[in-house]
């Protein structure tokens, strides 16, 4: 696959990259290796210097690298504005929490005098280099909520970015550069898929994160476990969103349009698939249905379109298989589902009902503006319904019901459940899911202390 920026607005190829070869590779694991050494003794307010510089920079470069974004991978410039300034709150967050989350701990004295000792503590002590697979769609979020823990517990990452996004995988180098980091604190290794393997094979790496498709999880999976390697996976997910009859019915589908189209509907914890009591599934339909088809798609770099270009021609094409299956095997499309003409990558919001198990939409991701819809008679089928899924990512209950909230959250396969507003990270909360969402967490304590070695101190009586 060559290493480009690609215009999914127009499929205009605007800078080329040659890949790394085989002697830089070997440069930057060297580089990375010697520097993990000196940086994983510095002090954690020179580490919250160092990021919160970064976040600096990236508040002043907001405007230029939203654009960057936007032109190689589609999403709105509006939205890619916010994401680089989520990136920086999330730098400043981390800068300040880290050290808390990472004190060390010690057990009750009891436990210490049971175990004959005098004294005990619990220290959490940086692993190395580690590398991060990362997507093209959230370009600068996905990196920055590794690197970010990752540094401030004195670690030093080393990115593969997907090939689609070279400028703002080259950007986040020069970010932490630009900031004081030592050159091999954060590298970007502008390398294909195929050079993952050697990489992660290498002795010098000493864990890996990816998010990504299932098959790209599988194969990083793979080598770690048999190098027997720390690895965290985000695997994508197909997110149910629950409406009960005591729900805001208006509030609740104004919400389901913004949460199935963020990102032009290309997002892990988009909400894909409408799960409706049947008390107030028309009303809701209604409803839903109109505001998808008011969405306004269009050039990306205009500040009022809403839905810009998939990221790749494949990508619609992906999609829009998976809407021709389910028409052919009986669902009814409610808005949208035929590709434009003219130029670019562009897909309508789309409105699927009438879905079955056997339909590969049922199953499958639909990574784009497509909406499922679903009718269920009581909270268990809908509970059914959402769990009849490989995914288990995030979820969403509307409901005004406190019950039906415990019933829920105890039974939903999910790492997160959202109710009366859509799923969003925060650095404050982990972020992960289970089955084939992936496994680990990020942010939060959990994630800062994915990549460290926790470490037992024990002094004998």
């Amino acid at each position: 696959m060559p290493i480009a920026t690609v215009n999914p607005a127009n499929g205009e190829t605007l800078k080329t990259y040659e890949a790394m070869g085989e002697e830089e590779i070997e440069r930057r694991l060297q580089l990375a290796e010697a520097t993990f050494r000196t940086y994983r003794t510095t002090s954690f307010e020179e580490r919250a210097r160092l990021l919160n510089r970064a976040a600096e920079i990236l508040d002043e470069a907001q405007q230029d690298i939203a654009r960057v974004m936007t032109t190689e991978m589609g999403k709105p410039v509006k939205q890619a504005r916010a994401e680089a300034a989520k990136c920086a709150k999330a730098m400043r967050w981390y800068a300040a929490h880290a050290e808390a989350l990472l004190a060390d701990e010690e057990p009750s004295q009891a436990d210490v005098a049971d175990s004959g000792g005098s004294r005990a503590r619990v220290v959490y002590r940086p692993l190395g280099p580690v590398l991060a697979v990362m997507p093209w769609n959230f370009p600068l979020w996905q990196v920055i909520r590794f690197a970010a823990p990752a540094l401030m517990a004195g670690n030093v990452g080393l990115l593969k970015h997907a090939s689609n996004v070279p400028q703002t995988a080259l950007f986040l180098e020069d970010l932490f550069h630009q900031a004081g980091y030592t050159q091999g604190c954060f590298q970007t290794l502008l390398v294909g898929s195929g050079a993952i393997d050697d990489i992660l094979r290498d002795e010098r790496v000493k864990a890996a994160t990816l998010t990504g498709s299932e098959p790209a999880g599988r194969a990083v999976a793979s080598t770690a476990g048999d190098m027997v390697k720390k690895t965290v996976l985000e695997l994508g997910g197909s997110d149910p969103y629950l409406v009960m009859p005591s729900a805001d019915i208006d509030r609740a589908a104004q919400v389901a349009v913004t949460a199935r189209v963020q990102n032009n509907g290309q997002s892990c914890i988009a909400a894909k698939r409408f799960i409706v009591h049947t008390d107030v599934y028309d009303r809701f339909a209604e409803r839903f249905v109109a505001g998808m088809k008011a969405l306004k798609v269009g050039d990306p770099l205009e500040e009022d379109t809403e839905v810009g270009p998939l990221s790749s021609e494949q990508g619609r094409n992906d999609l829009e298989e998976l809407v021709d299956d389910a028409r052919r095997s009986g669902a009814s499309v409610l808005c949208g589902g035929e590709r434009p003409d003219g130029p670019g990558w562009y897909y309508p919001p789309t409105v699927v009902a009438g879905v079955t198990r056997e339909m590969r939409i049922h199953r499958e991701e639909t990574f784009g503006p497509v909406a499922t819809l679903y009718r269920a008679a009581d909270l268990d089928e809908a509970v059914l319904i959402a769990n009849d899924s490989p995914f288990g990512l995030s979820s969403n209950v509307w409901t005004r019901d406190e019950a039906e909230v415990d019933r829920c959250v105890r039974d939903l396969e999910a790492g997160g459940v959202f109710v009366n507003g859509m799923t969003a990270s925060h650095p404050a909360f982990p972020f992960g899911g289970v089955k084939r969402s992936g496994y680990g967490r990020e942010l939060s304590g959990h994630g800062i202390r994915e990549f460290c070695n926790i470490t037992t101190v024990w002094h004998g009586a």
